[in-house]
């Protein structure tokens, strides 16, 4: 069992790391004024992947076990491969209040994925929860106009929950990877495979000829801030402790999104999302307590 005192780092390491995964919304949507999504990922994950150069000393030799390189590769086709897909053209859809209400979505997800591949038990107050915050999203969606910052926002929420799919599956491959393999290492071998994956892509979109530089100072927040910071955050504290207790804390992200899109963005929510965003919190928390009752 856990001793609260030995969670108070990995839980410092969350928090934070929810702040900045909450910021990546607001950040993507400036690069995406500027380039397109996929030079906007390859960039982000160019950048990553030479902070990580630098840091190769510290990277330390991996106790490799036979086999591994699926559950790595698996891993990092989750995220950032497919992730970051349905994330980027999410972003290009809808705003980033509503991306960031959808995110609410995946510890029920983790949960859920539990249940079906790694047979842990699913209360019925879970399933129940999961049916709350699904309705809540596709309310939030219908009820969404499209506007000059969710141009289809039907569209852009259905590609975030997918995204959410993709997170909950590279978080349940992570746990499992973390109990041999350190959070610099993991978070490295995410960053090279992203770049690597997202090179023809970028490419089939078109490389920027033009300099950008409020653009260019957003990727490189999202290459060492976000994805340095944040994921080398996350991995940490999912070693130290359960998967689903780590993921619930990406329940704060939907509010810190929507805080930040009201102030840098000007975003802002009419009654009917405000209701829709308040029934995907509903079915999150009563899922939630389905969890609880379970533990």
């Amino acid at each position: 069992m856990t001793s609260s005192s030995s969670l108070r780092l990995p839980t410092l390491a969350l928090l934070c790391a929810v702040l900045l995964w909450s910021s990546s919304f607001i950040a993507l949507k400036f690069a995406f004024e500027s380039y397109t999504p996929m030079v906007v990922i390859f960039a982000r994950m160019v950048v990553a992947t030479c902070c990580f150069i630098l840091l190769l000393p510290k990277l330390g030799r991996p106790k490799y076990r036979k086999g591994d390189w699926r559950l790595l590769v698996g891993m990092a086709a989750f995220e950032p491969c497919l992730y970051f897909i349905f994330e980027a053209y999410a972003l290009a859809n809808t705003s980033a209040a509503q991306a960031g209400m959808i995110s609410a979505t995946l510890p029920l997800l983790v949960a859920l994925g539990a249940y079906l591949f790694l047979k842990e038990k699913i209360t019925p107050l879970s399933l129940t929860g999961f049916v709350i915050a699904v309705s809540g999203s596709v309310w939030l969606s219908l009820s969404s106009p499209s506007n000059e910052q969710a141009p289809n926002p039907m569209l852009g929420n259905f590609l975030e929950f997918m995204a959410m799919a993709c997170a909950a599956g590279y978080t349940l491959i992570l746990k499992h990877l973390s109990t041999r393999y350190r959070p610099l290492f993991l978070t490295a071998v995410q960053a090279l495979i992203g770049a690597l994956f997202f090179f023809p892509l970028a490419l089939m979109e078109g490389m920027p000829t033009e300099v950008k530089p409020d653009a260019l100072l957003a990727i490189l927040y999202l290459g060492v801030i976000v994805t340095l910071g944040a994921y080398g955050l996350f991995n940490y504290a999912v070693g130290k402790m359960p998967a689903s207790l780590a993921s619930s804390f990406i329940n704060l992200m939907p509010l810190c999104t929507a805080l930040m899109a009201m102030l840098i963005l000007d975003e802002r929510f009419s009654l009917l999302q405000v209701l829709a965003a308040g029934l995907v919190l509903v079915g999150v928390f009563v899922g939630r307590l389905g969890h609880r009752s379970r533990s």
